[in-house]
């Protein structure tokens, strides 16, 4: 089903929905888009998600599709959405099943010279120490003491546990730790699928990628990030694993009958919500920060054994190499902040799902290293061509409540993958591009080709142009590690 809906140009990378297009909406939404993108972007239909995203009640400003849309559960990947922080509601759709799913960029000290005959030997490494693939398992087996400790303090439980160093929690997001958490509001089978999982990649559209820094677009910013051309950096992308899916599912079940109950006229049940004010609203709030935190515990826990991976190859130590975190960012979470919005300022919960906060210079929750250029935005592309990394700009916070891009964005699905394509041709171009593959099968490599993603060029082009972000550097890869 293709939407057939106004898509009315606003300028040349947003276009608007107007409000009315679908009954109820209360605000319109905003596509950010090029226009050659149009006839995917409609193909998918996931316009109709974000307009709908648009009756979420207590919405403030307009519902956001990033460039990288496609269609998700209840909200498009790649949208976003602001509620007041006293009248708006939370909706687990906005944020998906994969609670902070994120990125995380490692600087090594190295050069693609110093890994000269060695990438092999560091990839089986890389692949060996970091799990991954369908129902993976961590290498660490913690108990149910441990897990309430992970639940509740992320990224900061595992520095302290020996997976990582103070400056790691400097470089992320919230510290690592969403302090909203509350254990209680987990259930015990979120725990169960939890207790083995972490410290792995998982599966989809997961990976561990080994970079160059082809290209630097930003000096300034460039040399503030630790980011110079011709070094090697590690890309990390995975989130929550069962305990993230298990909260969600948990939730949303509780919330549809909530919907039914209250007699909520809405245009999709996947957009199930409760009130932020509500027990059942803040009950989710503070489950969904429980499963941030084990995503940030699980994304350090992996930085762990890449520096570990790295020391037995390069056999010197992952400090005197220089391997530190550059920003780790989640790109499907909920956050309270403060915004300037019509004039005044107003307290917000942003839903960003698979869109990254992407704030500027001088906002006080962007790192102080890094506050004079503005937040690190690390934008993957498809296995076979690496990862951007950008800069928030004042657009973001004038236009989008501080959000970008998250990726590149599917423009085809697993299963049209599936028909497209073999794991021997995308072993063959990835060869021949010079990219080391390790991969947990031949169904997951397939249903993640390159060919099933956007033009990550095409994607950032549009969110700097629109001024959200800026481009600061471009990664190149040398080696993959999908699930």
């Amino acid at each position: 089903m293709a939407w057939e809906g106004e898509l009315r140009r606003i300028d040349s990378c947003r276009w608007e929905i107007p409000e009315g297009t679908v009954p109820g909406m209360l605000t319109n939404a905003v596509v950010y888009a090029s226009e050659d993108m149009l006839s995917k972007i409609r193909e998918d239909n996931a316009p109709m998600q974000a307009a709908n995203v648009a009756c979420l009640p207590g919405i403030v400003g307009s519902s956001m599709a990033m460039p990288d849309i496609h269609w998700g559960y209840g909200f498009p990947i790649g949208g976003a959405a602001a509620v007041d922080a006293e009248s708006g509601s939370i909706s687990p759709g906005g944020i998906g099943f994969d609670i902070n799913c994120g990125v995380r960029l490692i600087r090594t000290g190295l050069t693609a010279e110093d890994l000269d005959g060695k990438m092999d030997a560091l990839m089986d490494a890389l692949y060996a120490n970091i799990p991954s693939g369908l129902g993976s398992k961590g290498l660490t087996r913690v108990g149910h003491r441990e897990l309430e400790e992970i639940l509740a303090y992320g990224s900061k439980w595992a520095v302290e546990n020996g997976f990582g160093i103070p400056d790691d929690l400097n470089a992320t997001e919230e510290g690592g730790c969403m302090p909203e958490s509350d254990a209680s509001k987990v259930s015990d089978k979120a725990r169960k699928r939890g207790l083995a999982q972490l410290g792995s990649l998982g599966s989809g559209n997961h990976f561990l990628e080994v970079d160059v820094v082809d290209s630097v677009f930003d000096d300034t910013a460039a040399r503030c990030f630790g980011l110079k051309e011709g070094e090697v950096t590690v890309t990390v992308h995975c989130g929550s694993r069962g305990c993230g899916h298990q909260i969600a599912t948990d939730y949303l079940q509780q919330m549809e009958s909530y919907v039914k109950s209250v007699g909520l006229a809405l245009p999709d049940r996947q957009l199930a919500c409760a009130p932020l004010d509500s027990k059942l609203g803040d009950d989710y709030y503070k489950a969904m920060s429980c499963g941030a935190n084990y995503a940030w515990a699980n994304r350090q826990m992996i930085t762990h054994w890449v520096r570990e991976s790295f020391e037995s190859v390069m056999g010197v130590s992952a400090e005197s190499m220089g391997m530190k975190v550059v920003y780790d960012v989640a790109h499907n979470i909920a956050k309270k902040e403060h915004h300037d919005y019509d004039g005044s300022g107003i307290d917000v919960l942003v839903h960003r799902k698979g869109a990254t906060r992407a704030f500027a210079a001088g906002r006080s929750e962007v790192p102080l290293m890094y506050r004079d250029v503005g937040q690190p935005v690390i934008i993957p592309g498809d296995m076979s061509v690496g990862t951007y990394v950008l800069k928030g700009l004042p657009g973001s916070m004038e236009s989008t409540f501080g959000t970008a891009c998250h990726g590149a964005g599917r423009v085809m699905s697993r299963k049209a993958a599936e028909k497209a394509v073999t794991a021997g041709q995308i072993e063959s171009d990835m060869r021949n591009r010079g990219i080391v593959l390790r991969r947990g099968s031949d169904e997951g490599l397939v249903e993640e080709a390159p060919v099933a993603y956007k033009d990550v060029d095409t994607v950032v082009s549009v969110v700097c142009e629109a001024g959200l972000a800026g481009k600061v550097a471009r990664l190149r890869p040398i080696g993959v590690v999908k699930g």
